[in-house]
């Protein structure tokens, strides 16, 4: 009777092991599930909000009164011209200063804008080219009331400026030049900016006395659509110009392209993009781009901002 209490022990003893080892496998299987489980939710929502930040940053690289401060640098080269059978090339470098008032002094949001370029113009009809610093261009504009992030409309006003900086004659309009410039911006359609950018500087002065006087419409539409995965379509680097004097150039580009927008942790998002561009309308332009492909990349500092 003790022997078969003693076995009878020992394998209740067996027994309780194995139900408590099979009771600590199952709760370790559905613990390790439910990490699974919660690991794939979180990785599901990190991924939805950075598509979230790319789709905000998409419309915050393409607006011209946006906040963001940010460093924008693109090449436009030109492979085909009217007028000349040399390649063309701009090398243009940007950055946007947002002034953002502490105090209510000044309330309004300022947005500071100069813009220098590197260019490459032909020096006749045949294909030699020279380069040369061209003119540099600033804009300040200040975000003014009606704008409202609720309704999703922006629009802002100032002074526009172009100094003649270029290094040759060629590469610069050789003139000092001053006038009004107004951008307006939609973003309540989800995914979707619309808006432009319309500036008109106007000489006033002049390098030299073969200068022609000069007062040109400048019309950028802007139009960018949210693809997914950090990617969108945009139309909105070609920029419409108009010269009101008589017999004076004007030009009517189309553009499109591509964009893609990286968000990193730690480090400042980038955004990249290729734009094709084609010359729809021409008039009194002797020598004007006909094709033209737009390599860019803009880098946001999104901790770089002056106050008052």
């Amino acid at each position: 009777m003790g022997r078969n209490a003693a076995y009878t022990s020992r394998m209740t003893s067996v027994a309780c092991a194995l139900l408590i080892g099979l009771v600590i496998l199952r709760d370790a299987s559905a613990h390790a599930e439910e990490q699974s489980q919660g690991q794939e939710e979180q990785e599901s929502k990190e991924e939805q909000q950075e598509a979230t930040d790319a789709s905000k940053l998409e419309r915050e690289f393409n607006d011209p009164l946006t906040t963001l401060p940010q460093f924008f640098f693109q090449d436009a080269y030109t492979p085909a011209n009217y007028g000349t059978d040399a390649q063309t090339n701009r090398l243009i470098a940007r950055a946007i200063i947002p002034r953002i008032p502490r105090f209510s002094l000044f309330p309004f949001v300022q947005l500071i804008r100069p813009t220098f370029s590197l260019v490459t113009v032909p020096e006749g009809r045949g294909t030699a080219t020279r380069t040369e610093f061209g003119d540099m261009q600033l804009f300040d504009f200040a975000v003014l009331p009606g704008s409202s992030k609720e309704t999703g409309f922006l629009w802002g006003a100032g002074p526009v400026f172009s100094f003649p900086t270029a290094t040759d004659k060629t590469a610069g309009q050789g003139s000092w030049q001053a006038g009004p410039g107004v951008a307006a911006i939609y973003k309540n359609i989800p995914g979707i900016l619309l808006g432009g950018l319309v500036q008109n500087p106007i000489s006033f002065a002049y390098t030299s006395p073969d200068r022609k006087p000069t007062s040109t419409l400048l019309i950028q539409p802007i139009v960018v659509a949210h693809i997914g995965w950090g990617f969108y379509l945009k139309s909105a680097d070609a920029t419409w110009a108009v010269n009101w004097h008589r017999h004076s150039a004007t030009t009517i580009p189309l553009s499109l392209g591509i964009g893609y927008v990286r968000v990193r942790d730690g480090l400042p998002p980038i955004n990249l993009f290729v734009t094709g561009e084609w010359m729809a309308y021409r008039q009194f332009a002797p020598v004007a781009p006909q094709t033209t492909i737009r390599f860019g990349m803009t880098v946001a500092i999104p901790g770089w901002r002056w106050w008052d």
